[in-house]
């Protein structure tokens, strides 16, 4: 990261007015992250796909971040994170300019930080930490990132506090207004969460509820929702392939999640669980509340320091308006090549059963493997991802 104190220049460059302060500064960070992948049955067709790719590990960005001290131990906190395709130079979710994140705040270290605008849920930010997507991104994500747990999408229009940590234990909590005039609940999300950690062993549970805001089904498409902000999908939620992508329709959607992580020596290993609901009403493409139960298991060894290898098993039962099976078995190696620099190799394997509900005919139909988060949808009941890349931070 590029670390900048803050000048009258820098300030003017920056659109702010006033008097720059020594205790004041801003960092400059980012990373790129890209590969060449291969996945097979990648297609409703059956073909093979392959192709540059980016963002396995984590999505590339570039961002600024910066604090002013204002005294008495409270700062003033900002942050605006951009992210981009590096193949196609796109802005990515939702082709915003800041849309992985963009906030204003106070902190204080007897209080905790506050902060309003454009941000993570609290899910994300203590829960994700806690699984194998922390340390190998996507590719071992849960299928169709129907719980999140990839951070498919961010929380537009939210306020968030983040608590000191008390004792090893941490609490967050979320409110993000839907703006819909006359309907105050109306597309509004809100979420919770706790973290408690001591020593080698962390724990972390936590729920989101979204709302949707619009009230026909062809505009829910879209998903009208601070979870969405103006109507676009950040990524892939609902994914893009059908383990999901039919409730697009659905009024609100829930998830419950939990993780658990203990670190002796060289070894990480971590449980999580999670409970996505998609509900319906009158307007919905379907007529039963679909559920989706997600278990997850992850071992990490640490070869050398800068050698980590992954083992990844995620097990997803959808219910409901549909019974679906997906298991998925992920396997990941990074190597570093100095601090900033490291090559990695990733793939899985996915094998779904049952049916799903086809968003386009709405017909219940033969599941269909969809590693991860990206939104392969394959023509059968299985599929396999490799990739082999590259990231840099600076």
């Amino acid at each position: 990261m590029k670390r900048i104190a803050l000048s009258t220049l820098s300030l003017a460059l920056l659109g702010v007015t006033g008097v720059a302060h020594a205790q004041s500064s801003v960092t400059l960070y980012g990373l790129i992250d890209e590969s060449v992948q291969y996945v097979n049955n990648a297609t409703p067709a059956g073909g093979s796909l392959v192709q540059l790719f980016g963002g396995n590990l984590q999505g590339s960005r570039f961002g600024l971040k910066g604090s002013e001290d204002l005294g008495g131990g409270l700062k003033a906190i900002f942050q605006l994170e951009n992210g981009f395709d590096i193949n196609s130079g796109k802005l990515q979710q939702g082709s915003r300019m800041f849309g992985r994140q963009a906030y204003v705040g106070l902190a204080a270290d007897q209080w905790g930080t506050f902060t309003a605008g454009r941000q993570y849920d609290p899910l994300v930010d203590m829960i994700q930490p806690l699984t194998g997507d922390n340390y190998f991104g996507s590719t071992f994500a849960t299928p169709g990132d129907v719980d999140n747990n990839d951070n498919s999408f961010r929380i537009s229009n939210s306020l968030k506090y983040v608590s000191p940590v008390f004792a090893g234990f941490q609490v967050e909590g979320m409110y993000a207004l839907g703006g819909v005039a006359g309907s105050t609940g109306s597309g509004q999300t809100w979420s919770g969460a706790a973290t408690y950690a001591t020593g080698p062993f962390s724990i972390a549970a936590g729920y989101l509820h979204a709302s949707n805001s619009s009230t026909t089904l062809a505009q829910r498409a879209g998903w009208s929702s601070t979870a969405t902000s103006d109507g676009t999908f950040d990524s892939a939620f609902p994914d893009a392939a059908g383990i999901n992508s039919a409730y697009a329709s659905s009024k609100s959607i829930g998830i419950a999640s939990a993780a658990v992580q203990y670190v002796t020596g060289p070894f990480t290993a971590n449980l999580s669980y999670s409970n996505a609901q998609y509900k319906p009403d009158s307007q919905s493409g379907f007529l039963t509340t679909q559920k989706f139960n997600v278990g997850r298991v992850y071992l990490g060894y640490q070869v050398t320091p800068a050698a980590l290898l992954g083992l990844g098993y995620a097990y997803t039962k959808g219910s409901g308006d549909a019974s679906a099976t997906y298991h998925q078995v992920s396997l990941g190696g990074d190597y570093s090549l100095s601090k900033r620099t490291d090559l990695y190799l990733v793939g899985a394997w996915q094998h779904a059963s049952g049916e799903q509900r086809d968003p386009t005919t709405g017909q219940l139909v033969s599941a269909t493997a969809s590693i991860g988060s990206y939104g392969n949808q394959a023509s059968t009941d299985n599929q396999v991802m490799v990739s082999l890349g590259i990231r840099h931070k600076f």
